[in-house]
């Protein structure tokens, strides 16, 4: 299992990775398909049809939203998100498009972009096809795509290849120190006398070199801390009629009020919510955000990393400050790559312990190492995030990547912090390990019931009665 940091941490916009990364990325697979085919210019019609989750949870994820700006030629690492808003408001009322950026059809959304509520592909929860159709109503070419968490897709082919050999969307690259699981990776550590983030940076570099690794983390990094920053202090409603409140700036102030009547600790505690909540205020909104490693579950690293540069890393120099950086992700991504190869991270797989549950775990990990852990004592942390974030269901009222999503975040944020300061209390010894809390969840995931599993047809989504 050989996965890269930026198959972990993608650059996109909100508010899923898995309904709106996914599908953009499906798409523009789909306009590659046919480029290759030299059949762009003979495309006359499109046609979308989604299946199981993506249906019934794609409005509210914003899945139309996504489809129409791949069919647009967007990408979701250079889509700007407020210009592309008004592109896909034109096409929804000229009913046309430029396909692919270089050819103008028309383009119905209400019969050209099914959405089937009721058939889910035996594959995956989120399944969906593409076909583009000549002027004479032939098929130019058709294919099948899964979005398999974290905004990671595969077509029909890809997807049973990947579950004959085991390696999910990643092919063979080798690798300096490859590993599948956390006791693999705890043994090289051991072996090389290497922590996990250098283990994880010597295999980065089998993609690229020291500069252009470094240089990509730290893009990462920045992409996130943009996004909080813009949270912070963006007010307003949220759009998709909950009418739910931007919360970040309003906990932010007081967390900064030092004449206040909050303690410290209370304080801190709110600076933790203020950032993991305006990373998935933005998110909710549609705002460029970064998989980490998904976009329901973006606010926790980003959070937990944010509260450790700003209050608990003393250094002033900027290149070890960055060093610092690199190895909290660098050790999160390690952390996550083992959730990617062993359970899931798409919530219509396994819930929301599949992504604020991951995150939580990944983020656990990070900042124990950055405050000094040894590798056992990170793992524990890894193990100790996810073991209390199993079962989580994944349930958003309306469809809506909002209620309870967004404060999720902030309560990943804080268990993280709390596991990573428990583990280091100890030596690293500890009962259940990291391979047997992943397993847990895996079969977890598989036992919970597909309403529970981001159809929004059951729990809260349910229960609470919203106009």
């Amino acid at each position: 299992m050989n996965y890269s940091v930026f198959e972990v941490f993608r650059i996109g916009i909100g508010p899923s990775s898995s309904h709106t990364v996914g599908p953009m990325s499906a798409v523009n697979t789909f306009l590659a398909e046919l480029e290759a085919k030299n059949a762009v210019q003979f495309v006359e019609r499109v046609a979308v049809e989604l299946y199981g989750s993506l249906a019934l949870t794609g409005v509210g994820h914003a899945t139309d939203f996504a489809v129409i700006s791949g069919l647009l030629g967007e990408t979701p690492e250079d889509a700007d998100p407020v210009a592309l808003s008004q592109r896909v408001a034109e096409v929804r009322r000229t009913k046309r498009l430029s396909f692919g950026g270089v050819r103008e059809i028309a383009f119905t959304p209400e019969t050209d972009l099914l959405f089937h509520r009721d058939r889910m592909l035996s594959e995956h929860p989120n399944g969906m096809t593409v076909e583009a159709f000549d002027k004479l109503g032939a098929s130019l070419h058709r294919n099948t795509y899964f979005s398999i968490g974290g905004g990671a897709v595969l077509d029909q082919a890809e997807l049973a290849a990947s579950r004959r050999t085991g390696n999910d969307e990643v092919p063979h690259r080798p690798v300096r120190y490859a590993f599948s699981s956390a006791q693999e990776l705890l043994a090289l550590c051991q072996r090389y006398n290497l922590s996990i983030a250098d283990i994880v940076w010597r295999n980065e570099l089998a993609y690229q070199d020291e500069a252009a690794t470094r240089a990509k983390i730290l893009k990462v990094w920045q992409a996130m801390n943009d996004c909080l920053q813009r949270g912070l202090i963006t007010e307003g409603i949220l759009p998709g009629g909950l009418r739910v409140k931007r919360r970040a700036p309003a906990l932010y102030r007081q967390a900064c009020d030092v004449d206040g009547k909050l303690t410290a600790d209370f304080r801190a505690m709110d600076m933790v919510s203020s950032f993991a909540i305006a990373v998935n205020e933005e998110n909710a909104a549609g705002g460029r955000v970064v998989t980490a490693p998904t976009n329901g579950s973006a606010g926790v690293i980003p959070a937990v990393l944010a509260y450790y540069t700003r209050y608990c890393d003393a250094v002033t120099d900027a290149d070890t400050r960055d060093d610092h950086i690199l190895t909290f992700l660098l050790t999160a991504a390690g952390i996550g790559m083992l959730y990617k190869k062993n359970a899931s991270i798409s919530a219509a797989e396994m819930g929301c312990q599949g992504e604020i549950g991951v995150s939580c775990s990944m983020a656990a990990g990070g900042l124990a190492a950055v405050m000094g852990a040894t590798a056992e004592q990170i793992e524990n942390a890894a193990e100790i995030g996810m073991e209390h974030n199993l079962g989580m269901t994944c349930d958003p009222i309306g469809g809506l990547v909002q209620v309870p999503c967004i404060e999720r975040n902030s309560m990943g944020a804080m268990k993280a912090i709390n596991a990573a300061r428990l583990a280091m209390m100890d030596d690293g010894g500890h009962l259940v390990s990291l391979d047997a809390v992943i397993e847990t969840m895996r079969q977890t995931g598989h036992d919970l019931q597909s309403k529970y599993k981001e159809t929004s047809l059951g729990g809260l989504a349910a229960t609470v009665v919203y106009c």
